[in-house]
């Protein structure tokens, strides 16, 4: 038999060429991690460029003086809205943390209401599953309960670790003034340091994923601001009017968050609050929560389409499979990681995706 060196070479190439591209993507995503205050800079260079053109454009100011005045803008509010969430999520999840253990008792006693209320006898259920049924869902609760104290505490540290907050805040607004001053001096940096061939394969993938990723990211990023803010002013208002809101910035923060995953949404976190709500005795709160739903809906159906021209463009399925691979590995942010990781190799494999991938590696041609 013999054993045709040259396609096996060919496949070994293509092979190699595959594994270093995802070696280098798990570096590039331990790379963002370590350099983060950096990553945020440039993410927020990206989203006030337009600002910065647009005020070049309008007043003949150069470069520099536009982006110095963005930059003074864009520092005070979010030295601001640090501060005041600092403050905030520290009362806020300080005062949760302390009657945790009241709010899950009266989910169990609510659950145990409603068991009792409930006749298992009319669907012939087994005394011993109704036993298991009651205490898987105890155990559920203090599963969810432990979930929610480890990361409160963990926001607690992260809140009172003033010193480090402003470390990373300082290299952050340093880094995002050169990043927004220098863009031109840096870009041309790299094309002088990196091999012209590389600058074009680069120029072409970064072109690519600009269009994907970074239109996705932005679309994204300003449906979960409006759904954020817009839950945001809408607890507080319905704290003010006497319903009872106790954590709004904590709530805010957890549907915007939610909102944030694909497949799911805001309604995920809402209905079953409002239900919960409606059952606890508490139904204004309960039509409250429904109509602040509504609201975020329809304002989200109406801007969706006018922002996000291209979706993911997978199955849902695959997108799926990425948020539950993404949460394996690294927890609940990696639910929200996993499809961004997803869109990047769907970019950089596109084809060998559209040739099909075993078939592009072993193909004979």
């Amino acid at each position: 038999m013999i054993v045709d060196m040259s396609y096996w070479t060919r496949v070994l190439k293509k092979i190699l060429y595959v594994v270093l591209i995802l070696v280098g993507l798990y570096l590039a995503f331990k790379l963002s991690i370590f350099y983060m205050p950096f990553l945020i800079a440039f993410i927020i260079s990206l989203l006030i460029e337009p600002l910065i053109r647009l005020i070049m454009k309008k007043t003949k100011m150069t470069r520099r003086t536009s982006s110095i005045i963005i930059f003074v803008i864009v520092s005070v509010i979010i030295l601001g809205g640090l501060t005041w969430g600092i403050i905030s999520l520290f009362s806020e999840a300080s005062n949760l943390l302390q009657g945790l253990n009241g709010y899950f008792e009266k989910a169990h006693a609510l659950f145990q209401s409603f068991t009792n209320r409930f006749d298992f006898n009319k669907v012939n259920l087994p005394q011993e599953i109704t036993g298991v049924l009651q205490n898987s869902t105890e155990g559920l609760l203090n599963t969810i309960s432990v979930w929610v104290k480890n990361a409160l505490t963990g926001l607690i540290n992260i809140v009172t670790s003033i010193p480090t907050i402003a470390i990373y805040f300082v290299i952050t607004i340093m880094a995002l003034y050169l990043i927004c001053v220098d863009k031109v001096y840096i870009l041309d940096q790299v094309e002088h340091h990196l091999p012209k061939r590389w600058v074009l394969k680069l120029g072409i993938h970064i072109r690519e994923l600009s269009k994907t990723l970074g239109g996705y990211l932005k679309a994204e990023f300003t449906l979960i601001l409006v759904s954020f803010v817009i839950s945001l002013i809408g607890l507080y208002i319905l704290k003010f009017a006497n319903f009872n809101i106790e954590f709004p910035l904590l709530m805010a923060l957890f549907i915007g968050f939610v909102d944030a995953l694909p497949i799911l949404g805001s309604g995920t976190v809402m209905v079953p609050w409002a239900i919960i709500s409606g059952l606890n005795g508490d139904l204004k709160l309960g039509i409250a929560i429904v109509v602040l739903f509504a609201i975020m809906s329809i304002i989200r159906q109406f801007l969706e389409p006018r922002l996000v021209s291209k979706h993911i463009g997978t199955h849902p399925i695959f997108t799926l499979i990425a948020m539950y691979t993404g949460f394996k590995f690294i927890g609940v942010l990696g639910m929200l990681v996993g499809p961004i990781i997803l869109i990047i190799i769907k970019n950089v494999f596109a084809t060998l995706i559209d040739e099909g991938v075993v078939k592009s590696l072993l193909d004979r041609k």
